[in-house]
């Protein structure tokens, strides 16, 4: 079993986005969703990091927290 501690950095590697913390907190800041937009529809997302993203909320995958956090940075 994988113990391993994945952080917000970890998952923007697996979206293949800038996960150092300047880049997150230029994805953050350039990219909002409205709340009635699920966050894996969001315009933004690329084809795989939408199947990415689902897939980590369905299956309730190690990466679904940070999914959640993310959505909720995501909306402020």
């Amino acid at each position: 079993m994988d113990t391993t501690s994945i952080t917000l950095n970890h998952l923007f590697e697996q979206l293949g986005l800038d996960a150092s913390p300047t880049g997150i907190e230029h994805f953050i800041t350039t990219h909002n969703i409205p709340n009635e937009i699920p966050i894996t529809q969001a315009s933004f997302w690329n084809e795989a990091q939408k199947a990415f993203i689902t897939e980590a909320l369905t299956q309730d995958a190690q990466w679904s927290e940070l999914v959640d956090q993310l959505d909720v940075l995501l909306r402020q």
